[in-house]
Parts: structure tokens; sequence; C-alpha cells
């Protein structure tokens, strides 16, 4: 599958609990709506949560900037679903929508995105113990 990862940061003028509600309640279901425009399989949030674990995590790897706000993953069977679902005018159009519902919480100019292929080490999660 391929995944598109979007870290993101926060829009300044707004508090963090007014960025992850606003993320987990209105953004969610506004991109759950075009799911199936994008051809997308999968979407999760993962929002940063409170602990003085991730200032420790800056200081002992030197990183030069503090832990994006969350990270959002969207998914997609392969690389030509991906690009077929941006290829219409539908797509399109969705692509315009969601981009401009972000910009009520998220500051694009720290933010980045990729595309990547998952390779599973490991996966217990399902494990029986």
């Amino acid at each position: 599958m391929i995944k598109y990862v979007y870290c993101i940061r926060k829009r300044a003028d707004l508090t963090d609990e007014e960025f992850h509600t606003y993320w987990k309640e209105n953004h969610a279901t506004f991109i759950r709506g075009l799911a199936k425009t994008l051809k997308a399989k999968k979407y999760v949030q993962s929002h940063k949560i409170d602990t003085p674990l991730n200032d420790e995590f800056v200081k002992s790897r030197g990183f030069d900037s503090p832990p994006y706000d969350g990270v959002t993953e969207l998914w997609w069977d392969n690389l030509d679903d991906f690009l077929a679902s941006f290829s219409t005018p539908e797509g399109i159009e969705a692509t315009k929508q969601y981009v401009t519902d972000e910009s009520n919480f998220v500051d694009f100019s720290q933010s980045r995105a990729f595309l990547t292929e998952e390779h599973v080490v490991f996966d217990f999660t399902s494990e029986q113990t």
C-alpha cells in the first residue's frame, strides 16, 4: 500500500485544544465524506500527547525544532490508485476542498507531507497473550 504521511503543525493562533478538536471532529468528518472520491482506503490521525517526554526526545537527539502537533496517514492500494484519485475532475475538486479546510487549523509553512511505502518489521497488535 501507498501511504501519504502529513506531519502537521497547528496554526499559531489556535490553542492546542482548538487545534485537536477541529482536526478530530470537523476535518475528520469532512475527509471521511471525500474518501470514496479520493479512492482512499484508510485515514488515521495521530495527535501529539502532552508529556515532558516529547521535550526529552528533542533534547536527547538534538532536534532543531519541537515535535509536530500530529501526523495524518492516508492509505491507497497502490501508486496508480493514488494518482488516479487526483486526475478526475471530482478528485481535483475534492483536493481543493480539503486543502481549504486544512487552512482552518494547519500551518502549511511548518508542516511536511510525503508518500511512503510501508515495510512492517513486526506487528504484535493482534497477538494473543
